[in-house]
């Protein structure tokens, strides 16, 4: 934003952040707060607390303890960021999308650092990342929830390195989609609900955290990799007696799986050796226009089974294989616990909508400097995570306010002349909503 457009939504500025004021022990932290969030909707080339601070024509040092010292409760911005968004923006269609960022860093001494992929470069690099949590509805999005990842090996493991870093004893290495559950665990604990949620195939990826979906009652559509193992038949059961050596007393069924049983498979193999899935034409869908026309991907859809916890076959799941038009060896596969009624629309539309969070990131990055932080101790980097959350929420509201209101349709094609033409999914958002019930965690 230009400095005529700050000093425009200044007053609405400062009643946004009056909300987060009981998270500040002394009035000057409020003061910092709004600095350092004017700062980063301004037009400063560089967004880092040395430049916010000239800017503002306070000493760069204030800001610098603003983030490391002073007392405030940054987990408590957070909860009130997540309350109002349930509270102003809860919408029938809304996604919640997980994904990773990262931040390209030099040196070893910031919290978290080390040689690993990094996204933002495309290449192993010396960087930092961090786990997020997106909401978007048709007409708006917003980043919840960020959160540095610790690497196990170079960090959770050599603890007077993490104290160096300012890392307390008791944050410790927590894997990408143990962290992605609790982030989701605290956005349904301050009312945030979810009528779909969608990431890629690294959280897709993992049974564990798809289990943990399933308990919690919440919809997804997530991608997989090409060696997720399902069941595309449901397998037969027995049922074998057992008497616990341990006591005596009646015998116990417990469940297991036929000896003669079909095996699981590779959802890459499915396309090949699956009758029901060679015989299913393939169907086309516009997902969304790009910057040279549209982007179409044709899609088939069968249930499979997945293993549970103790190596037995779920419920039914959807598997979707969908691939571009313009590059046949481009396939994706998405795995559903939806109701098995929903359609192939709904699915790909809920796994398509994973581009609005790279949206997030470019405007957190691109416009409010989230990766511009110079700062290397942890709850720094915690704490600019979550301002770059409340600043990215302001900036969300300030579009959508300014926005022209356009016109939208909510219904889906009908599934008869769906068939004999191409579903365009770009302007289509009736997602289903599932009877089944969202977790509601003690205390919300």
């Amino acid at each position: 934003m230009d400095v005529e457009t700050i000093q425009k939504i200044r007053p609405s500025l400062t009643r946004y952040l009056a909300e987060f004021n009981g998270c500040f022990v002394k009035s000057a932290s409020q003061r910092h707060m709004q600095t350092y969030v004017t700062g980063q909707l301004s037009g400063l080339e560089r967004k880092s607390v040395e430049p916010i601070a000239d800017a503002a024509g306070v000493p760069p040092r204030t800001l610098q303890e603003f983030l490391s010292l002073f007392r405030w409760d940054e987990d408590a911005v957070r909860d009130r960021l997540q309350r109002r968004v349930a509270r102003r923006h809860v919408h029938p269609h809304s996604v919640g999308i997980i994904d990773e960022t990262s931040f390209a860093k030099k040196g070893s001494k910031t919290a978290g650092v080390q040689r690993q992929f990094c996204g933002s470069v495309g290449k192993t690099e010396n960087c930092v990342i961090s786990v997020h949590l997106g909401y978007a509805t048709p007409d708006f999005h917003t980043l919840l929830d960020g959160e540095m990842y610790l690497p196990e090996e170079t960090w959770h493991e050599d603890r007077e390195r993490c104290r160096q870093a300012g890392i307390p004893d008791d944050v410790v290495y927590r894997s990408k989609w143990r962290m992605a559950l609790e982030q989701l665990s605290r956005a349904y604990t301050n009312g945030v609900r979810f009528t779909w949620l969608t990431f890629d195939e690294g959280y897709g990826g993992k049974p564990p955290f798809l289990r943990a979906l399933d308990e919690v009652g919440q919809n997804y559509v997530g991608e997989v990799p090409v060696s997720f193992r399902v069941w595309t038949k449901q397998p037969e059961m027995m049922y074998r007696e057992h008497v616990s050596r341990q006591r005596m007393g009646r015998p116990h069924k417990f469940p297991c799986l036929k000896v003669q049983t079909n095996p699981t498979v590779e959802v890459r193999n499915i396309l090949t050796y699956s009758p029901v899935m060679r015989r299913q034409p393939w169907e086309q869908y516009r997902i969304k226009d790009g910057t040279k026309g549209p982007i179409v991907w044709e899609a088939k859809r069968i249930l499979v089974w997945l293993r549970d916890a103790d190596g037995l076959p779920t419920r039914a799941h959807h598997l979707v294989v969908a691939r571009n038009v313009l590059d046949h060896d481009e396939i994706k596969y998405f795995i559903s616990n939806a109701p098995e009624e929903t359609s192939v629309q709904v699915l790909l539309l809920v796994a398509f909508s994973r581009w609005r969070v790279e949206r997030m990131f470019q405007d957190s990055k691109g416009e409010l400097g989230m990766d511009h932080f110079e700062v290397r101790r942890y709850i720094s980097i915690k704490r600019h995570l979550i301002v770059s959350c409340v600043s990215h929420l302001f900036l969300a509201e300030f579009q959508l306010a300014n926005r022209e209101k356009k016109n939208r349709t909510h219904d889906l094609p009908d599934p008869v002349r769906h068939r004999s033409t191409r579903a365009d999914l770009a302007p289509e958002w009736a997602l289903h909503t599932s009877d089944r019930p969202v977790h509601q965690p003690a205390g919300s």
